[in-house]
């Protein structure tokens, strides 16, 4: 599968991933920031943006998608940056394929197992996904019922757009990421502990990075470090992009 993907720049390359119902638009702060000193290359996820559809969705899968890229770009090894489920796809490929990656920052999530933490969202979703959708402001309306976040409900709107046929129709693959939930959900495969310098960035106010995770982290990631943002939660890039580009660009620049 070959995913959409924009580049950016020009220098050494780094892969940007975005997380669950976003797209590569999401992380445009950041790759404007990073291609300053960089080639960025911000990548749509398999059933997502503009990517393909497929009924498949893990992380191994993910993570090939992203090798798949890298041979079509002729890019032998590249950072990565990943948020949230995105993050994850960057942990996978940094343990499935670790000469592929250079250095790895992930913004806000841990290579544990979670909670389902998105029944209210999905319940939006299909909602909205049921009957004729006048405009986003129709689709928002809608959403209220179930979400109350003004941000979050932005968020997904983003991914609201008009099909061939004309109609307002979500982006991402609706039914394989509520079918395939659990996969999304799950850990990383990891049987080695991966070598690479790592960054985890925490939103101070997120809780998707807990304390109790760090003995997960070390194992997985022995030349791990820590950087929390303040005053951010888990859309720490959307919140804080000045302190949350610095991090990453002094990170990756780091002799």
């Amino acid at each position: 599968m070959l995913l959409n993907y924009k580049q950016l720049g020009q220098g050494s390359p780094v892969i940007l991933i975005h997380g669950l119902f976003g797209s590569l638009e999401n992380l445009n702060v950041i790759a404007k920031a990073l291609a300053e000193n960089f080639l960025v290359i911000n990548v749509d996820l398999r059933n997502h943006g503009r990517s393909p559809h497929s009924e498949t969705m893990d992380y191994a899968s993910m993570s090939e998608d992203i090798i798949a890229l890298m041979t079509h770009l002729n890019i032998t090894s590249a950072h990565f940056v990943g948020h949230s489920m995105g993050g994850k796809v960057a942990m996978q490929v940094a343990h499935l394929f670790p000469d592929k990656v250079n250095r790895l920052v992930v913004l806000d999530i841990a290579p544990v197992a979670y909670q389902a933490r998105h029944t209210s969202i999905f319940k939006a979703l299909k909602n909205v996904a049921s009957q004729p959708i006048a405009d986003r402001k129709h689709a928002d309306t809608l959403m209220q019922q179930d979400i109350a976040e003004l941000g979050v409900r932005q968020f997904l709107l983003k991914s609201l757009a008009k099909d061939q046929a004309g109609e307002l129709t979500w982006r991402f693959n609706l039914d394989v990421l509520s079918n395939c939930y659990e996969n999304i959900l799950s850990d990383i495969k990891a049987n080695d502990s991966c070598l690479c310098d790592t960054l985890f960035i925490k939103g101070n106010d997120s809780d998707y990075i807990l304390p109790e995770y760090k003995e997960a982290i070390m194992t997985r990631f022995k030349n791990a470090k820590a950087k929390i943002i303040h005053g951010a939660g888990h859309w720490l890039h959307a919140q804080k992009p000045q302190a949350v580009n610095k991090s990453i660009s002094d990170f990756l620049l780091a002799d």
